[in-house]
């Protein structure tokens, strides 16, 4: 996996690269549908819901490696089936939703590259995004690699 970090004009952001071993579909099925997300997102069962729309809501009860859970809620901004999702979460205090990019290139027919982008307004923010984003990219991993979806 790739990583990188920049400090652009407008706020702190951070890119996360990593190759999946399943095609595009997969990868998208497993980030947008709600069981299959449940899986590997460490959402409670039972607590995803998703429009998947531009627009759309989507909300899930997050677990912490502690046992601790908080909500998660927010709306998809962009959606182009196998190949890009912005998805809008929401943020208290916040006016508008912190927007994380994620963007689907198939490889061939077995890999897909996945990229994740987000922009902060704090390093602390990007950083605690990033530590976020790559738990995401572990467990989806695992779960293609386990031959989810099939």
């Amino acid at each position: 996996m790739s990583t990188e970090q920049t400090i652009p004009a407008d706020g702190f952001s951070y890119k996360l690269t990593r190759t999946l071993g399943a095609p595009a579909v997969k990868v998208w099925q497993a980030w947008t549908t709600p069981e299959q997300y449940a899986q590997w997102a460490y959402a409670a069962a039972g607590s995803v819901e998703m429009d998947v729309r531009p627009g759309g809501a989507w909300k899930a009860m997050v677990v912490t490696p502690d046992g601790g859970q908080f909500p998660l809620t927010g709306s998809y901004l962009e959606v182009v089936e196998n190949r890009l999702l912005v998805v809008g979460m929401d943020v208290p205090g916040k006016p508008a939703p912190a927007a994380m990019t994620v963007e689907l290139d198939e490889q061939d027919d077995r890999h897909t590259q996945i990229v994740l982008r987000q922009t902060c307004d704090t390093a602390e923010e990007r950083d605690m995004a990033e530590q976020g984003s790559t738990m995401l990219l572990d467990g989806l991993s695992a779960f293609l690699a386990g031959g989810a979806g099939d």
